[in-house]
């Protein structure tokens, strides 16, 4: 007898071959279902993701996130905007390098959230306490802290700002330290 004709008795082959040598195209079918169920919803979430900071102002080249606090506007008042836009300028930056978030339009969002959203390394809060932002950490207005790879500086209200000399004057100094002026 050779060895192409060696007879085995069932109780090996049952052992030798325990998973089906058959392929059972109902599993195959059911598992192309499941991924392209899993497809659909993570680009679903992804859509929600994407929509989820759609009132945002900015096109964010320069990964800055701006946080501020109004409810009298989607994005900030026309004469906050303004005086932001100029302290942005002071900066050597434009609308275009931040991007612009209202808390009010977000109350439940968090730093973890927005600055992975938005790739952001730098964060400024205007009118928005560390706490809200749910940072585990609170710090005094025009101080730069690191926390979690990125620079905030908290400082009070666009509003307050504008016709304050001194409160302007203490933003400014921690700004040119922020970004090296």
């Amino acid at each position: 007898m050779g060895i192409n004709k060696i007879e085995l008795p069932s109780i090996v082959i049952e052992e030798l071959y325990h998973s089906s040598l058959v392929v059972d195209r109902s599993i195959e079918r059911h598992k192309k279902i499941k991924e392209k169920e899993i497809i659909n919803d993570l680009s679903s979430i992804a859509e929600e993701t994407q929509n989820n900071f759609s009132k945002s102002l900015g096109n964010n080249n320069k990964k800055i996130l701006v946080m501020v606090h109004s409810e009298e506007a989607v994005h900030l008042p026309d004469n906050e905007l303004t005086f932001l836009t100029g302290i942005l300028s002071a900066c050597n930056l434009s609308l275009a390098d931040v991007v612009i978030i209202n808390k009010n339009n977000y109350p439940n969002a968090s730093y973890k959230e927005l600055t992975k959203f938005f790739s952001s390394k730098i964060v400024l809060l205007f009118d928005v306490e560390p706490s809200e932002f749910d940072l585990p950490m609170s710090f005094p207005f025009y101080q730069i802290q690191s926390f979690a790879n990125n620079s905030f500086l908290y400082s009070p209200s666009l509003k307050d700002l504008e016709n304050n000399k001194v409160e302007k004057s203490k933003l400014w100094v921690s700004l040119k330290r922020l970004f090296n002026l």
